[in-house]
């Protein structure tokens, strides 16, 4: 059962039997969308971007529907544990969700190509994948999961560190690090790093505790999870970096189903429109978050286009070969997304 309210369609039922409220036909059946994610709350201009991109989400789909279809926002896994998000949207228990789609790797494999070691190099790059091969035949895997794609949202990332700097691939050798992705980790271990798996929203804790040494994540999450408080040394996404995360809001395909046309396609519309918001959201975090960190007191550090060739060869061997030797989706996704770098 979809969180589409019985008492809210029974109200629109009864709204348009009677004709009382002027509202369009095709806007006749009134709902709320809960869209949950796991990032920090705040308003429609102020906090996270991913959280303001679903508000913004939520009060514009509200207006263009005359107040027909609304959306509530869950933020910091307030609804459901983080993890637990892709699945519940797959089955309808959840409608909507802005998350890392890596997370979903251990249920559909191919998601891991959402944060793939160096793929992605740039925001360019990423804003290619919607309409390009490789995003069509990944939303034809989401679609026969039971997963749509909203808005696509990339973004760049870096470490953060305690110990010491991690920016070369020797400087991962003994450290305990959390890559974010099956195939990050599996670039870092080949790298030397021991690898730590968690949400992201569990690495301020982590860290505090020694459990953790660095933490490879996004750059608005290394602001809004303040590890500038714990981290000594930060190397930043603002330049060139291997860490590019597809972040995208993604609605259940069984509720997208129970909506009215008119409602499809002022979701589609609404969410393409906020990609722009959402990449120049990214970029100035990538900046912002450097000047944050250098204010707290941390060592920041950018890198060179022949430490990212490093990277790039590691992830390769590894994390490229092994995603693309897992089945033939998998082999073809990989490919097409090469076409693009």
């Amino acid at each position: 059962m979809t969180s589409i309210h019985r008492r809210d369609l029974i109200r629109a039922a009864g709204a348009a039997a009677l004709a009382a409220g002027g509202l369009p036909s095709a806007f006749a059946q009134a709902g709320t969308l809960k869209i949950s994610h796991q990032f920090p709350g705040g308003t429609l201009t102020e906090g996270d971007f991913r959280d303001r991109l679903c508000r913004r989400f939520a009060a514009e789909v509200e207006k263009r529907t005359n107040g027909a279809l609304k959306a509530t926002v869950y933020p910091g896994s307030s609804l459901m544990k983080t993890n637990a998000q892709f699945s519940a949207m797959r089955k309808g228990a959840l409608d909507m969700s802005l998350v890392p789609l890596s997370y979903a790797g251990g249920e559909v494999g191919e998601t891991n190509i959402g944060l793939m070691p160096a793929l992605v190099p740039s925001y360019e790059q990423g804003a290619q994948w919607k309409t390009a091969e490789v995003g069509k035949l990944l939303s034809k895997v989401l679609d026969d999961k039971g997963v749509i794609i909203v808005s696509w949202v990339w973004q760049a990332g870096g470490v953060a560190s305690k110990s010491r700097p991690l920016v070369t691939p020797d400087d991962a050798k003994g450290l305990k690090v959390r890559g974010g992705s099956r195939e990050m980790d599996m670039m870092l271990k080949q790298a030397g790093a021991s690898v730590i798996t968690l949400p992201s929203n569990e690495i301020y804790a982590a860290m505090q505790t020694g459990a953790m040494e660095a933490a490879m994540t996004s750059s608005t999450s290394f602001i809004s999870f303040k590890l500038e408080e714990l981290a000594k040394h930060l190397t930043t996404g603002r330049d060139k970096t291997y860490w590019f995360m597809l972040e995208p809001l993604m609605i259940s395909k069984e509720v997208f189903g129970k909506l009215s046309k008119a409602q499809q396609d002022v979701v589609m519309a609404v969410g393409g429109e906020l990609e722009t918001f959402a990449r120049e959201a990214a970029m100035a975090d990538d900046k912002t978050v450097a000047e944050l960190y250098q204010k707290a007191g941390a060592k920041v550090y950018d890198m060179d286009t022949a430490t990212l060739k490093k990277w790039q060869a590691i992830a390769r061997d590894t994390a490229w070969k092994d995603f693309g030797e897992r089945n033939e989706t998998c082999a073809a996704l990989l490919k097409a997304a090469q076409k693009l770098v």
